[in-house]
């Protein structure tokens, strides 16, 4: 069972990012998106995987679209059961409802999960990289099996000094807001 502090805290912060305007969220996804590009390990990914904004999470479509134009390889995750993998769209036309009423890579689309580079959905963050997700787990189980570098796109409210972290939980090594971007501690 989650611990209650981890889940208390899930419905605060979604709260407080669904409380989010939606043009304050397109102006903080806009310049989101300017400070991606300037890690040297997102511009030089050649196969990346994204996700499919659902909520008021930080729109990825015109970082999906731009990657896309620029010849690199994207892929978003589809659930598959308890796990998740990732598949390469070619572009929107690529993708389906899926499983949460998301936004999933069609069956036809290519599975690939050896990717240079993930960047995750977060509901928040602590300074060292420990994320709160949604608790299903998703990209935990996922990463744990993966060297792969990660970028956590968040509000700066959503960054919160103290997550409790669990066992399974993978740490982020970017976080990115509106207003800066930086690595983690490890």
């Amino acid at each position: 069972m989650e611990d209650n502090k981890k889940k208390a805290l899930r419905e605060l912060l979604l709260e407080r990012r669904d409380n989010t305007s939606f043009d304050l969220l397109k102006i903080a996804s806009k310049k989101i998106q300017k400070r991606i590009n300037k890690i040297y390990a997102f511009k030089d990914a050649q196969k990346i995987g994204l996700y499919y904004p659902i909520g008021s999470e930080i729109l990825t479509q015109d970082i999906i679209q731009e990657l896309i134009s620029k010849g690199k390889e994207v892929f978003l995750p589809k659930v598959i059961g308890e796990n998740m993998e990732f598949r390469k769209i070619e572009d929107f036309g690529s993708l389906e409802m899926g499983n949460f009423d998301i936004m999933e890579p069609k069956e036809n689309c290519k599975v690939d999960n050896d990717l240079d580079i993930i960047v995750v959905p977060t509901v928040g963050i602590s300074p060292i990289g420990v994320r709160l997700g949604y608790g299903h787990g998703f990209y935990d189980k996922f990463l744990a099996k993966k060297d792969t570098i990660t970028i956590s796109p968040v509000l700066e409210k959503q960054i919160i000094k103290n997550i409790p972290k669990s066992e399974h939980d993978i740490n982020i090594n970017w976080i990115i807001t509106e207003d800066r971007m930086f690595q983690t501690q490890k």
